[in-house]
């Protein structure tokens, strides 16, 4: 404002006066006419003031990038959590166990594995190949000697069959819940994300279901209807697991 004013002045001192003119006097409202020589002060003023407008929205444009960097600063500097990618509503199930808290037990494992020099695709697809014979050969076979104990007519086939089922099944349960720490030490060893894959959740459902059907057979005699949920819980395991399968084959191939 200030050095409008002083060009202002400048210009009032330095222009003629500004006079009526002759010519538009028979006009209503007089028209004044300005001289040509005022017009360099008024666009010195009207300059002026452009000037001091430019400056402070360069300084505000300034302010704001600076601004801007800050904010993205401290978004960058913010620590995040990775989070599982897998099917959503099934994400708070493999949250559960922290990876950073299992990262920091199966370090010292690790490390271990690591300094053996073994070769590559034994750690790469060891654990799948060893879950693969678990799955189908303990799985399988005690999946068909379940549904004999159902349907068979042949009191000694049933016998057998009652005998042999809960010991495979119960052993699929051991070697798959060991098999998900050899699961965890292949990504670690391979420097791998765990708990991030559909893989991984469908492990954790599926350990969890079957905690649940190796209650129900001791509930049998208090409640005989409880066998058909065994039956059908157990169809549904196996079939988790053979989705379990494939999405495991996929992750082993995605590195």
């Amino acid at each position: 404002m200030a050095v409008v004013a002083a060009s202002s002045a400048l210009c009032f001192k330095s222009s003629p006066s500004i006079t009526p003119s002759s010519k538009y006097l028979n006009y209503p409202g007089n028209f004044f006419r300005v001289t040509v020589e005022s017009r360099p002060c008024v666009l010195t003023a009207a300059t002026g003031r452009r000037g001091l407008l430019g400056s402070s929205r360069a300084m505000k444009n300034e302010f704001s990038e600076v601004g801007d960097g800050a904010e993205e600063v401290e978004q960058t500097v913010e620590p995040k959590e990775a989070l599982l990618y897998s099917f959503t509503p099934l994400l708070f199930v493999a949250a559960l166990p922290g990876a950073a808290t299992v990262r920091s037990l199966f370090g010292p494992f690790v490390e271990l594995v690591k300094s053996l020099n073994l070769p590559d695709w034994l750690v790469h697809w060891g654990h799948p190949g060893n879950m693969a014979v678990v799955l189908f050969a303990m799985g399988g076979y005690g999946t068909y000697l379940g549904f004999r104990i159902r349907y068979s007519d042949d009191v000694e086939e049933k016998a057998k069959a009652k005998d042999l089922h809960p010991k495979l099944l119960g052993g699929m349960f051991f070697f798959f819940a060991l098999g998900a720490t050899g699961g965890i030490t292949s990504l670690l060893t391979s420097d791998k994300p765990i708990f991030e894959s559909p893989h991984a959740v469908t492990g954790f459902i599926g350990l969890a279901l079957l905690t649940m059907q190796t209650i129900l057979p001791a509930l049998f005699e208090g409640n005989p209807g409880l066998r058909n949920v065994h039956g059908i819980l157990g169809s549904g395991i196996m079939t988790l697991f053979l989705i379990h399968a494939a999405l495991g084959l996929q992750l082993g191939l995605s590195y």
